[in-house]
């Protein structure tokens, strides 16, 4: 049987890949307001078993919008 996928590289030389930057999720939706933060209030709350990933960044928008309209 021969193989027609990928080869395998030797690993010559490679050494670990470095760690990526971290970027925060406020950055990734584009907003000024912490999601990191609201995710903690939201399970600190208890309002829920579980907290999707969505909702933070919802809400930290909502919260966004409010404060720019005042």
């Amino acid at each position: 049987m021969t193989s027609t996928g990928a080869t395998k590289s030797t690993g010559g030389g490679e050494g670990k890949p470095k760690a990526a930057k971290s970027v925060s999720r406020s950055s990734k939706a584009g907003l000024q307001f912490p999601v990191g933060r609201v995710v903690r209030f939201l399970k600190r709350g208890r309002y829920a078993q579980r907290v999707g990933s969505g909702s933070p960044v919802y809400l930290s928008a909502v919260r966004e919008y409010l404060a720019a309209e005042l």
